[in-house]
């Protein structure tokens, strides 16, 4: 046998080159959706909404194109919307009346949340009602405890009324309780509350791995909810460190958290895979609202394929392991993949 012949030989007992057989399986619509690896569907979506005071209220927000600020009269429209599109749950946060030093809103059987949690269960009892655990909303100084005349947060006494925020949305009919605060200790007090007052089951999704990051910005516009003084460092985790954010799971789940998340999502996307990889529970992931916001202005310059670029984003998300995506393009990405078959 001479050497010019062995490739043909090698070629029919089957050794076909790697680069040859992907060619293949790209080459028509039908072989790449057949072959597809990562899967993204609406069931993997929870949608966040920021809920006011008042009545017919659809207040847009400038900084988050497509997003409203709406009155509790209008989630029965938005629950039916959503449980139309599949998509399973809304996360709530609340914009209250009034505030003040405690964030006394945040825990009071008729807040904002409250309301609104009651609203939803009322319209489509099947929507899982997923709440926002945290003062920042409703505290005069924009900080998410209480705190000492240094103006430094109180930790403990911060938990204390934590905790009767979660017992208090428990009460309201919230399915998932999440506690987003970042305050030490909170998860295990959380936990304790509810099963003492006889919600031992409800699920706790903490926010274990939450980052001061600058991806907040349009949050804090649409929430009213940024520090009239200092920022958050000194309790949300630090951007570099990632060894950091897997004790804080690990933490979190030794307290009694059910479901954990990491937040923002794109940034840290290593630490996503790094969870999925070394936690065997439900991983959220918070695709933030300056990551969202960056998108909508790209596109409405024209710059790229909103679709495409939503999509795309999206499966990066759930391909580093996210079981759940926090998204504000929950709905319009509900609908392109609808359109699209997948």
């Amino acid at each position: 046998m001479t050497s010019a012949q062995q490739p043909a030989l090698l070629h029919s007992a089957g050794s076909i080159p790697t680069e040859h057989r992907m060619r293949r399986l790209r080459r028509s619509d039908g072989l790449r959706r057949m072959v597809r690896e990562t899967r993204l569907s609406p069931s993997d979506f929870i949608y966040p909404v920021f809920v006011t005071v008042g009545r017919d209220v659809r207040e847009p927000i400038p900084s988050m194109p497509g997003q409203s600020r709406l009155s509790v009269d209008q989630l029965a429209q938005e629950a039916a919307e959503l449980r139309s599109l599949d998509i399973p749950a809304i996360l709530l946060f609340g914009l209250p009346e009034s505030k003040d030093a405690e964030g006394s809103g945040a825990w009071i059987r008729d807040g904002i949340v409250q309301q609104a949690t009651r609203a939803l269960k009322d319209a489509q009892p099947d929507l899982i009602v997923v709440t926002d655990v945290c003062l920042c909303e409703y505290t005069d100084h924009g900080h998410c405890g209480v705190l000492a005349d240094d103006g430094s947060v109180i930790n403990d006494a911060s938990v204390e009324l934590l905790a009767q925020t979660a017992l208090s949305q428990a009460e309201a009919g919230a399915d998932v309780i999440a506690p987003s605060d970042m305050m030490d200790g909170r998860i295990g007090v959380i936990r304790q509350a509810l099963d003492q007052g006889g919600f031992d089951d409800r699920t706790l999704l903490a926010y274990s791995a939450k980052f001061a990051s600058a991806f907040y910005g349009p949050f804090r516009d649409a929430a009213d909810s940024a520090p009239q003084f200092g920022d958050r460092r000194a309790y949300q985790m630090d951007p570099p460190n990632g060894r950091e954010a897997m004790r804080a799971i690990e933490r979190d789940l030794a307290e009694g958290a059910d479901m954990v998340m990491v937040k923002p999502a794109l940034a840290y996307l290593d630490l996503v895979r790094e969870a999925r990889q070394r936690f065997d529970v439900p991983l959220a992931a918070y695709n933030v609202s300056g990551e969202y916001a960056m998108l909508k202005a790209a596109a409405g310059n024209g710059w790229i394929d909103e679709e495409r670029v939503v999509l795309e984003t999206l499966t990066g998300i759930k391909r580093a392991g996210a079981d759940l995506i926090l998204t504000y393009h929950a709905k319009e990405a509900s609908r392109w993949l609808a359109r699209q078959g997948s």
